[in-house]
């Protein structure tokens, strides 16, 4: 899956809430009331990953979750980026305060 020019990135972005193109990938902060809510929510995105055959880069800070997306053989961001980020926004739920 080739590597999307900037604008293209821009485009699906304007349809994914809070995600930031900067560097070579996608980026999203989410925030939880606490650390088991971080949790829950990388369990789920771990499953969503897996099932994509893509791996993100996550950061857990206590109760705060960085995601990033890249396809690293491509060198940046691709479609794969693209769908993982929608998926990703699918798992946050209600439970985990996010």
């Amino acid at each position: 899956m080739a590597k999307l020019a900037d604008g293209e990135v821009r485009g699906f972005l304007d349809d994914l809430e809070g995600w930031k193109h900067f560097g070579n990938a996608i980026h999203k902060d989410f925030t939880f009331p606490g650390f088991r809510g971080s949790i829950s929510f990388v369990n789920r995105v771990a499953e969503k990953a897996n099932d994509a055959g893509h791996h993100p880069d996550i950061e857990i800070h206590y109760n705060r979750v960085l995601i990033s997306l890249s396809t690293h053989d491509e060198g940046g961001v691709t479609e794969k980026d693209i769908a993982l980020a929608g998926e990703i926004d699918g798992v946050v739920s209600p439970d985990d305060g996010g």
